[in-house]
Formats: structure tokens, sequence, C-alpha cells
């Protein structure tokens, strides 16, 4: 496994810094280390870090999740809030729709199996778009009409909508059928998950508070931990409670860090959020080395015209989506724009559940694998050279107006 790293580590930030270099975002050297090194390609990857790989690269959303959270101010999600609301569930619904729509007949698969493969397809990927997002916070890019954070909030909700519609289809597909209250649990898991965090992160606050009061005073890198712990706890809780009541840990997270911004002064929120910008450097290589490992190129080359005419199809609508949401808001065109660029990376998600519908049996599996391995190698780098290139040109700067 030691190997394993340090080939992640090493040949992940060698070919980072040669895109860097050539001028296209670091991502695609990472996601190109993954591929090279996986299992579908040289297979130098040791099989228990292939069998954590999930867990780990979950570990290395929370981080970015905590970083999120730390640069979120309350203040600015009120003032966006219908936007990205709408943001949470109307892109990926448009998406949804067009795979419906296209996928029988350009892919000859039923209207359920569409919809199985709709849900796998519609998420946005955090691990490309939370980055992102928080860095045009920190460097004041588009802060001044709330435009990261608005995104920032949408991309986090859409992913708890999307995988709650992929647990409905997969089970309407085995045979069950599917109920009101399945799609009751959307709003449920996205409000608790919310307060959840709410008040773990004030209760960790006050917890830092006492300390400090009663002589305690607990160092920066300790408080890094602590924060680190309580978040994977959150994750345990949604597992514990998955038959009892839905909950969204990754929507805790963030709620958590958010509220532990709030109530410590200034300087240690500042602080925790430095430090998890290091951590990050990090996380940053093992989550998309392992997401790359995750594509099986062979899927890719399978997929073939139809799909990718049917992933065009689904963007197109799902960008009418994301312009449906900005209106009656006071962003330019040029600014629209840009949110429409930022909902086209996929990633994560499609890594984590577009095998499942293969391991579970069903005759869709093998084409919904391949597509939403295709999604990946298109939309990944699509969105993250889109949204690097574009931010300063269509977003302002620190209040003056974009070019």
């Amino acid at each position: 496994m030691l190997t394993s790293l340090a080939l992640i580590f090493l040949v992940g930030l060698a070919l980072a810094a040669v895109c860097v270099r050539i001028g296209l975002p670091r991502i695609i050297g990472m996601l190109l280390t993954g591929v090279i090194l996986g299992p579908y390609a040289l297979n130098l990857l040791d099989p228990s870090i292939l069998s954590v790989s999930a867990d780990l690269r979950q570990m290395a959303l929370v981080i970015i999740l905590i970083k999120a959270g730390l640069s979120l101010n309350p203040a600015d999600l009120r003032r966006v809030g219908r936007p990205a609301l709408l943001l949470a569930f109307l892109p990926a619904s448009f998406e949804l729709l067009a795979v419906v729509l296209f996928a029988p007949r350009l892919l000859g698969v039923t209207r359920l199996e569409a919809a199985v493969l709709g849900a796998v397809l519609s998420a946005v990927s955090p691990a490309v778009v939370v980055p992102r997002m928080v860095r045009l916070i920190e460097t004041k890019v588009g802060t001044d009409k709330s435009i990261p954070q608005m995104i920032l909030a949408g991309a986090s909700l859409d992913d708890v909508y999307v995988i709650v519609l992929f647990s409905t289809f997969v089970g309407m597909a085995q045979g069950g059928s599917a109920a009101a209250s399945d799609f009751l649990c959307i709003p449920v898991a996205i409000v608790l998950g919310v307060a959840f965090g709410l008040l773990t992160g004030w209760l960790l606050a006050r917890f830092f508070e006492f300390s400090f009061a009663h002589g305690r005073l607990i160092r920066g890198s300790m408080k890094v931990i602590l924060v680190l712990g309580v978040a994977f706890l959150l994750l345990t809780v949604e597992d514990c409670l998955e038959n009892l009541v839905p909950l969204s840990g990754l929507l805790a997270v963030m709620s958590m860090a958010c509220a532990l911004r709030g109530n410590v002064p200034a300087g240690v929120s500042a602080r925790l959020s430095e430090k998890f910008g290091k951590l990050w450097i990090a996380a940053e290589v093992v989550l998309f080395v392992l997401v790359g490992a995750a594509v099986d190129i062979r899927y890719t080359l399978a997929a073939g015209l139809p799909a990718v005419c049917l992933l065009a199809l689904a963007l197109l609508l799902r960008s009418a989506g994301v312009f449906l949401c900005v209106l009656g808001t006071p962003l330019s065109p040029k600014e629209r724009l840009f949110c429409i660029v930022s909902y086209l990376p996929k990633a994560t998600v499609q890594a984590a559940i577009g095998s499942v519908p293969l391991a579970l049996g069903l005759p869709c599996g093998q084409i919904v694998l391949s597509v939403a391995v295709l999604a990946i190698v298109i939309t990944a780098p699509l969105g993250a050279i889109g949204i690097d290139r574009s931010c300063r040109v269509l977003l302002s700067h620190d209040g003056a107006q974009a070019a």
C-alpha cells in the first residue's frame, strides 16, 4: 500500500504540474494518473488501496466540505436563498428528463432503465466545483453578488436529491415500486442534515470556548483533528439512521463548519480554514487519482457516438435548467453563463454509483457504467477548464465589473 501511495502522490503531482505548465487544470493530470496507474491500464495500485478507495474519496470530500463551510458567510447564503434552492434540483431534473426522453431511442434501453441512467448522470461533481468556488470566495471573485456561495450551496444539495432519486429508481428496476414517501425523503434529508450540522457546529464552538475559559488552550492542529473526527462521526450517524430517518451526512459536515465559523472568533475560523486548505493539497491528489483509477477506458470506447450525443443533449437541457434558476436575479448575462459552466462537471458521484446497477445484475448495468465513465472523461476536464478560464472574464473581482 505504501508503494501505491507513493505513486499516487508523486506521479499525480508530477502530471498535475505538467498540466499546469501547458495551461490545463491540475485535476486533469490527477485523473490521468489514476487511469494510467489503475487496474484497467498498468495495474500498479495495490488492491488493498482500491478496496478502500470509496472511503478515501469520502474522507477527501469531507476535508473540502469543511473548508467550504468555513468559507461560507450565512448572510451571503440568505442573499441567494431562492436560486441556490432551485439549483439543488432543477438542473438535475432537466438532465434526468433529457435522458429519459432520448436514451431509449439512442441506446435502446427502457424508460425505467433510462431513469436509472439519468439519476447517475445528473449529479454535479462537488469534488470539481467546491474547491473552485472556495478559491473564488477567498480571492473575492464574483462575491459581490454571492455567486460562488450560491453555486456552492446548490451543488452540495444537488447530490442529496440525485442520490435519493437513484436509490428509488434502482429499487423500481429490481422489481419494487416507488412510493410518495421515497420522494419526501429528499427535503427531510436536507433539513435534518443542515439542522444536525448546525447544532453540532454550535456545540463544538461552545466546547472550544469552554476549554479556553478554563485555561485549557486547544492548539490549532488539535482543533483540526477534533473537527475532522466529529465530521467523520456525522457520516457514521447518517449510516446508522439510514433505515430510520433520512439525513445527509455531507450537508451536515458543511453546515457544522459554517456554524463553527459563526460561533468562534474570526481569527480562529481563519486559522482553521488555512489548515484545512493545506490538508486539501494532499486530499485532492488522493481523491482525483482514485476517481481516475475507477475509470475503465474500455467502457468509454464501447459507449460510442450515441452516448456522446446523449450527453450533449442532457447537458443542453441541464444548462437550460440552470438558466431558469437564475432568472429574476440581478446577475448579468456573463454571470449567468458562468453559472451554467459551473454546473457541467461530473466525477465523484458517477464514480461512486456508476457501477452499482452492474453489481446488482440489472440488464442496463453495462451501459450505465459505460456512459457514466464517458461523462467523467468528457465533463470533468470540460467543467474544470471552463470554470478556471472563465471566472475572471465572466465574473467581477472585488466589486469591479468583469471585462
